[in-house]
């Protein structure tokens, strides 16, 4: 038996899988397109893994001049919106040891000078059947436009992270990809092996991660949590210090309300302000109604209440919002109704304030039951 894959079998039976070129580059192009998750993302940051999803295969780039004189093989976005290009090769590619390289520097230089964020979110609309759907599923509480903003945001840092992937990457390509990748920053520079193992009908695809090196993860500090999981307790602290014992006093009068009304408290995960969310059984399921962060803001959650029936809850979404205006300081548009407006917490501080707040949630809980 040579250096394989081995299964044991329900009857016992000890199978192997022999590793197996691919028959084409397009083969290993499409299984990345239908299974990104093979790029492991647990090993680009163990703390927090990285996710994708695809705005385009055969991404085109443009120049200078404005034309696209390139095509990335994909274009991928991770939950933190940093764009990621990659390339594809196979082991038997002469090209995969040295022009390979320059290649994706191409990619990388023109894309942070002349991609315009509206060209990218144009590609990914046409790639998703239902973009804005997909998108929110997978940026979980995050705004559409705020994602897309974080996109232009950082393309315009460098804030990019460039793939290589192939079957095998050869040994001058890794001391290639683990040079650039300490030395280039904040761009990132990693290489991905998907080897496949073929037998007994079955087929094993193996990933495996090149180029993060413990040198470049000390210099782009790599060891570092990117989100913090928030509790009540670190919750309250981070509020008292930025909005003060006032503002904490509201919040903890919010959490008891909630946890009386049998809601699920979702603590969030941001990187510089803590929140939670109550979720409250309206119309048979949980849904959002609002969040409280811990710089001392309230966040009415219009963009969640109407994902699911957006114009059978419209009427619901703006009754509340009339509700919420009788507070004095609280003034939010009609045009916000699929947005997510905030306000300052301080604003319920008085009795009057906080139970018009209350009797508004309620009413707009009644209302979808």
């Amino acid at each position: 038996m040579g250096n394989g894959i081995f299964l044991i079998g329900k009857d016992g039976k000890l199978d192997e899988l022999n590793q197996e070129d691919y028959d084409s580059e397009a083969l290993l192009q499409g299984l990345l397109e239908s299974y990104p998750s093979l790029i492991p993302g647990d090993k680009i940051n163990a703390a927090d893994p990285r996710r994708w999803i695809l705005v385009k295969r055969e991404a085109p780039i443009p120049t200078e001049e404005g034309w696209e004189r390139w095509s990335a093989d994909h274009l991928f976005l991770d939950q933190d919106a940093v764009p990621t290009i990659v390339e594809v090769k196979r082991a038997c590619d002469t090209r995969i040891r040295r022009e390979v390289v320059g290649q994706m520097l191409d990619y990388a230089a023109n894309a942070v000078a002349y991609w315009p964020v509206e060209r990218i979110r144009n590609h990914f609309e046409e790639t998703h059947g239902d973009p804005e759907g997909e998108l929110r599923e997978f940026m979980d509480e995050d705004d559409p436009e705020d994602f897309w903003s974080r996109v232009k945001t950082n393309l315009q840092a460098g804030r990019v992270r460039l793939l290589f992937v192939a079957d095998r990457i050869p040994t001058e390509l890794q001391q290639i990809i683990e040079f650039l990748n300490v030395q280039m920053d904040p761009a990132e520079v990693l290489g991905v092996e998907i080897s496949q193992y073929v037998g007994q009908g079955l087929k094993a695809l193996v990933p495996k991660l090149v180029g993060q090196t413990a040198e470049a993860q000390v210099r782009k500090g790599g060891g570092q949590r990117a989100y913090k999981n928030w509790d009540r307790e670190s919750f309250m602290d981070d509020l008292k210090a930025k909005a003060g014992q006032s503002a904490a006093n509201v919040a903890g009068r919010l959490l008891e309300w909630a946890e009386n009304t049998k809601a699920k408290i979702n603590w969030g995960r941001g990187k510089q302000d803590g929140s939670f969310a109550p979720w409250i059984e309206t119309g048979g399921d949980y849904g959002r109604t609002f969040a409280v962060y811990s710089n001392g803001s309230v966040e009415i959650q219009f963009q969640f209440m109407g994902s699911k029936h957006p114009k059978a809850s419209e009427g619901r979404r703006d009754r509340l919002r009339e509700k919420l205006n009788r507070i004095k300081g609280v003034s939010i548009p009609k045009e916000k109704l699929s947005y997510r407006p905030s306000f300052e917490l301080g604003l319920l501080e008085k009795k009057e304030a906080f139970n018009l707040f209350v009797e508004a949630i309620e009413s707009y809980i009644a209302d979808s039951n």
